[in-house]
């Protein structure tokens, strides 16, 4: 379970993020994370896997987030950030995917096997020796998702994942999301892509949630949505 209590976060010059955050996030859930720019949307997913901490506690399966708790932490969470060049780093599709199970300590030998079930849950078999500055968007966030599921994490979280896809691809990488066992977290604009995939939303705006329910009282209150400029 994903448990935030108190959650606070303040930016170097002074502006408040996140004030006041209380969620839990059980196992197998599928959550969306909605609300305008500057809700806190990626500031809140960048505390779960400790890039960002502020005050209050936030714990991953009994683990609060510390120093000491960051290697085990960051194996459970897959993080997979808005833009894939902030993700994609090597000269092949297969070397990035490696990386994540190479800092783990891995064993070379099983290295090509979570580089292979990687590639196969994400579609893109074949793409080992591709640049992946060479791929399209769509094939980019795909093995942006291959490159960490390939450390077997518990917990998927995404930032914007449809942002810059055209629809052929959005669909595509919605079909995927809807495949996978993890449990999925997701910060969005895309209110269909909500309605695809999520079983649960949370509302943010100003730091600050605001609603928190089941998807489908929460996409059918237009007065909700309108006020938190989400219509």
């Amino acid at each position: 379970m994903i448990d935030i209590q108190d959650l606070t976060f303040n930016y170097p010059d002074g502006r408040c993020a996140l004030e006041q955050i209380n969620m839990q996030i059980k196992p197998g859930e599928k959550v969306a994370l909605i609300g305008p720019n500057g809700a806190g949307k990626s500031t809140l997913l960048l505390h779960f896997n400790g890039i960002l901490q502020g005050k209050g506690r936030v714990k991953i399966n009994d683990l609060e987030i510390s120093k000491k708790n960051l290697p085990s932490i960051r194996s459970l969470i897959g993080m997979v950030f808005q833009n894939p060049d902030d993700q994609l780093f090597s000269l092949t599709v297969a070397e990035d995917v490696a990386f994540g199970p190479a800092c783990q300590g891995v064993e070379k030998e099983l290295i090509e096997e979570k580089i292979q079930n990687a590639l196969h849950a994400v579609q893109l078999e074949g793409y080992e020796e591709r640049n992946p500055y060479h791929l399209s968007g769509g094939e980019k966030k795909r093995a942006s998702i291959a490159t960490v599921l390939s450390m077997s994490p518990e917990y998927l979280v995404l930032d914007e994942p449809t942002s810059g896809l055209d629809p052929r691809s959005r669909r595509e990488l919605i079909a995927l999301l809807r495949s996978l066992p993890q449990t999925l977290i997701l910060a969005t604009h895309d209110l269909a892509m909500v309605e695809e995939l999520a079983d649960r939303v949370i509302v943010l705006k100003n730091g600050r949630i605001v609603a928190d329910g089941k998807k489908e009282n929460i996409l059918s209150d237009e007065k909700l949505l309108f006020e938190n400029d989400l219509l």
